[in-house]
């Protein structure tokens, strides 16, 4: 068997051969990546633009929509591409590509989303600390050691994953270079990567205790609140975002620790997607939906368009 080389060519083998269900699925992929696209661009905008959305909370929210907005473009623009000329195919460097920014951006995305758990912690159950503890400085700081992690978490696993001589036909049974499906065409056993996706999974339960932690004392200080406009208000911030986190990590462990099968399941393409493609396509809906304050920065700048 011929081991793959910097001229290979992956072929992704996610969806059906027939040509109507491969236009089908090049329609549905562009309705929901415009849908994303739109979503997290708005976000990122009203963020920008709104003096009243000048807040930690947003500051956060706009680096998750900016997340989004590249996490979904790494895999699925290529996926809608492949449908519509009726190739499958991806080359040696654009799969790596594609792997490194997964990582990267995907381990980004978990450590801000910690992140935003503990400053809304900080939000509702120190109030009186908030603005000494969440200070610009501080929000930098933690938005850039995210990038930052998420960076090193990339190399790291990029390279042990291609680290290893792959052999056989270079099919890759998903509409993406996803890692266990490379692992599956290694020549030999590849303890780098697994040892790699072991530690990744432990600091993604530890992220996972910590948001949870966060979110005890959370609701629990809501719960008191006298106010039931106040606790609607709190839980209408901090529900969607425990959905998200739960969603997007719980999606992921399965994908990466269950064993795959000798042939590929439709199941496999659902849960890849539900991490892939429905946060980043659905965190602007979720963040939004009741947020009065990105309500109101919407009706502003479609007034300011119209005059």
């Amino acid at each position: 068997m011929d081991n793959f080389t910097l001229g290979t060519t992956f072929f992704l083998m996610g969806f059906s051969d027939r040509r109507e269900i491969q236009i089908l699925h090049a329609v549905l992929f562009l309705i929901i990546y415009l849908a994303a696209l739109l979503g997290n661009l708005l976000i990122i905008i009203l963020t920008t633009k709104d003096h009243r959305l000048q807040t930690p909370m947003y500051y956060f929210l706009k680096n998750l929509s900016f997340l989004d907005l590249c996490f979904i473009s790494v895999t699925v623009p290529k996926s809608i591409a492949n449908s519509m000329t009726n190739h499958n195919t991806i080359s040696f460097v654009g799969c790596v590509s594609q792997v490194f920014f997964l990582f990267f951006l995907a381990t980004t995305e978990i450590i801000l989303l910690t992140v935003m758990s503990y400053d809304r912690y900080v939000a509702i159950c120190l109030p009186l600390q908030y603005e000494i503890i969440m200070n610009q400085g501080a929000c930098v700081q933690m938005a850039i050691s995210s990038w930052l992690s998420g960076g090193l978490n990339a190399i790291l696993h990029t390279a042990v994953t291609f680290s290893t001589p792959m052999c056989g036909p270079p099919d890759v049974h998903q509409f993406f270079c996803d890692v266990p499906q490379l692992l599956s065409l290694a020549c030999s056993y590849n303890i780098g990567e697994f040892v790699a996706i072991g530690i990744s999974f432990v600091l993604d339960i530890v992220y996972f205790v910590f948001i949870d932690i966060s979110y005890i004392n959370i609701f629990s200080t809501i719960l008191k609140m006298p106010s039931r406009e106040g606790r609607s208000k709190a839980f209408s911030t901090c529900l969607p975002h425990l959905i998200v986190v739960t969603l997007f990590l719980s999606s992921g462990f399965f994908d990466y620790l269950h064993p795959l099968p000798k042939s590929p399941l439709p199941s496999d393409l659902l849960v890849s997607m539900l991490y892939i493609v429905v946060p980043p396509t659905m965190n602007p809906f979720i963040y939004t939906l009741r947020n009065k304050d990105i309500q109101t920065a919407s009706r502003k700048l479609l007034m300011s368009r119209r005059c």
